[in-house]
């Protein structure tokens, strides 16, 4: 029988020490720990509902985004803050909503708002950016280590749409992280779907006959035309260059994805898709509708996230993204992000408080302002559009090609289509939606006496988040000015 004594106790423990701190254990923890890479995979005013896995009918649109939904996680309740290109991305990067970044439309953001590329340079990360870099500014708040502007056929990106020329520099940038021995973030944003739409006469106008090549012309009488829009020919023409430029986007998804595996480094990188909005035609981009904010939002993250996962009970936004980032690498938190980090979602926990989601928009450039906010939870959603005076009509790049012209030249004779477009160019103070049962918003239920419960609780729900973020148009929206 072992018979303790003062001395074998201490050498007992020394025995121990040596063991544990010299032997294979430790030294396979030592080697086994990388941090974590990032690489983000954005779309330029992609629909939610036009992947392959969100329910689009044209077949086999998206199969390299339908893959990696197949190897990790998808939301269905996922959503950017405001359906603009520059804004949107800044509110992604910030964590903070659009009125306060200080960046309502295409501003950069205020000099002391936090950004993440600030915080991974300051833990040891390698950040890179394909296309779009000029929508991140200032440009010494989101410093880069690599960028590629877009750039024509023969050079940078070819335009933003050209699924070779994105490999070749995805793998430029993961050979760099590779020799620095760096973890890397890489956001890496098509220009696709983005006007002009592939195959267009807007395309040819704006860049001439020198294109990425397209692969796949989708046809006319392959798809289907959003309820939003009447089915007219021209419309339906235009909706089939957009699904051209889709696939397009989809073959960026896989050129990005392969130069990922060939760089080795796949299994220990998390991956996140999403869009920066809405399609660029009328009741999407560029407004609070469901066609303007929800985007499909993947993310896969090998021996981290099962594959096959969708959830369906969360609702989170882009204000979510930065915190998330930063819970997920473990690095500290930014004080007042307006997003909180749905980390717990992607370990299969759940979290109570993401039942609903706000949204905004301002401004289209200098022009007028076109301020909307909007809260979505559950099934509805109740918008209130400030700028809606029965005078003012709403302008931008959804009200360019084919689509527009064509509900303008139609309004003429169809009584139908002229009521449609007198929505669009002119909206009404407040508008409310059964997003379940009606997703392309035709059937406003705010004066219908059954709602109006619905309509009282969503807009006080909005009134507090619009006062908790101290939003410019609260009292405004408190005293009914609209």
């Amino acid at each position: 029988m072992y018979k303790k004594t003062s001395t074998s106790y201490p050498l007992l423990l020394l025995l121990i020490w040596v063991i544990f701190s010299c032997g294979d254990p430790v030294e396979k923890k030592q080697t086994d720990y990388h941090p974590t890479n990032v690489l983000l995979i954005t779309a330029d005013d992609l629909n939610y509902n036009s992947v392959g896995v969100y329910g689009c009918t044209v077949s086999d649109i998206t199969p390299n985004l339908d893959k990696l939904a197949g190897e990790g996680m998808r939301f269905t309740n996922a959503f950017v803050n405001i359906a603009v290109c520059q804004p949107s991305r800044q509110s992604i990067m910030t964590g903070r909503y659009p009125h306060t970044n200080g960046a309502l439309a295409f501003d950069p953001i205020d000099e002391a708002v936090p950004t993440l590329q600030e915080q991974l340079t300051r833990a040891g990360y390698l950040n890179g950016i394909l296309g779009k870099e000029i929508h991140l500014k200032p440009t010494e708040k989101f410093s880069w280590d690599y960028y590629v502007r877009e750039g024509d056929l023969s050079s940078g990106l070819g335009i933003g749409r050209d699924p070779d020329l994105y490999y070749q520099h995805a793998m430029a940038f993961f050979n760099k992280s590779r020799k620095e021995d760096k973890p890397f973030f890489l956001m890496a944003n098509s220009h696709d779907p983005h006007r002009p739409f592939a195959g267009s006469e807007q395309e040819k106008r704006l860049w001439g006959d020198d294109l990425p090549v397209v692969t796949r012309t989708i046809q006319p009488e392959e798809v289907t035309v959003p309820e939003f829009l009447p089915d007219l020919p021209e419309i339906r023409r235009e909706i089939a260059e957009y699904y051209t430029s889709v696939y397009r986007l989809d073959q960026t998804v896989g050129a990005l994805m392969q130069a990922l595996d060939d760089s080795g480094m796949a299994e220990n990188t998390m991956v996140m898709f999403i869009s920066d909005n809405g399609m660029a035609l009328p009741f999407a981009k560029s407004n609070c509708y469901l066609n303007s904010n929800k985007t499909p939002w993947i993310v896969s993250w090998p021996g981290e996230i099962p594959g096959g996962k969708v959830d369906s009970t969360h609702f989170i936004s882009g204000i979510d993204f930065m915190p998330t980032i930063l819970h997920a690498l473990h690095l500290p938190v930014v004080p007042d992000m307006d997003g909180t980090s749905f980390l717990p979602v992607l370990k299969g926990k759940t979290q109570k408080n993401r039942t609903r989601v706000f949204t905004e928009f301002h401004r289209i450039f200098a022009g007028i302002d076109y301020s909307m906010r909007c809260v979505q939870e559950g099934d509805y959603g109740y918008i209130v559009n400030f700028w809606s005076d029965g005078e003012h009509q709403i302008r931008g790049d959804a009200a360019s090609g084919r689509t527009y012209a064509a509900m303008k030249e139609a309004a003429a004779e169809d009584a139908a289509v002229a009521e449609r477009l007198q929505m669009y160019d002119y909206r009404v103070p407040e508008e409310l939606y059964d997003f379940a049962k009606d997703p392309d918003g035709l059937n406003n239920l705010m004066d219908d006496p059954a709602y109006q419960e619905i309509a009282a609780r969503l807009k006080d729900q909005l009134l507090r988040e619009m006062k908790r973020t101290n939003d410019h148009l609260a009292g405004d929206f408190e005293e009914g000015f609209f």
